[in-house]
């Protein structure tokens, strides 16, 4: 219908064109080859309406045979012999596993082996989450650095539990030695007496410790200088 008034349109549009013409001084030679141009005119765009149309009846019989949405879907889950509800979970746990590994939930080599799982299942290889599984997600795994709980340190000479603690490589905070000393009590009798050779394990320090051992630093004042002796 469209196209029945696109070539309704050219005729008119020639009419008035050679109307216009018509109207000029024109000799008969003038007037004929006018008349000669607008129909060559014509004969092309015709032919372009009719090379349209085949085309749009090509692009239709295309759509026709093409598969509906739900029909794609379902062939490419048969193809990795999975079901919508098998999706659906498989979704789930995809998701539930993302979320582990960015809270960086204990122990990273259970994380690993839940994703390990999933791309050995078939359905991670489709399109919706081959690169999240394959890709993505052991990106996040690779990046996840094990903050040890505790570190060792060899007592050398000279040392003392709040030299220690003031280490930068420990807590930076020499009030925190009572942390050392009690995880180590098994070789510390008196915090006053340690020995080069003593090997004493530095645990990390709990964000309430932390909190606790830097007020106390903060609320330090040494004790005020004793006066110079006088003769």
């Amino acid at each position: 219908m469209k196209l029945a008034n696109l070539v309704s349109g050219i005729m008119l549009l020639l009419f008035l064109s050679a109307t216009a013409f018509a109207q000029e001084e024109m000799t008969k030679d003038e007037w004929q080859a006018e008349i000669n141009r607008l129909t060559e005119k014509k004969v092309s765009l015709q032919e372009d309406i009719k090379t349209l149309q085949e085309e749009v009846n090509a692009a239709k019989t295309t759509l026709a045979e093409l598969q509906s949405y739900e029909d794609c879907m379902q062939e490419l889950y048969a193809m990795v012999d999975a079901k919508e509800a098998d999706i659906d979970n498989f979704r789930k746990k995809v998701q539930a596993l993302e979320g582990k590994i960015n809270r960086k939930e204990p122990v990273k080599e259970d994380r690993q082996a839940e994703l390990d799982n999933l791309k050995a299942n078939k359905i991670s290889a489709l399109p919706e989450f081959y690169n999240k599984v394959h890709n993505e997600l052991q990106r996040k795994l690779d990046a996840w650095v094990i903050v040890p709980t505790e570190i060792n340190y060899t007592v050398v000479k000279g040392d003392h539990l709040w030299g220690i603690a003031k280490k930068e490589a420990h807590y930076g905070n020499p009030f925190a030695w009572p942390v050392i000393y009690q995880a180590n009590r098994d070789q510390i009798k008196n915090p006053d007496l340690i020995y080069p050779a003593q090997v004493f394990k530095i645990p990390n320090l709990t964000e309430e410790e932390k909190a606790k051992y830097d007020k106390i630093r903060r609320n330090y004042k040494p004790a005020p200088a004793a006066p110079a002796a006088t003769n």
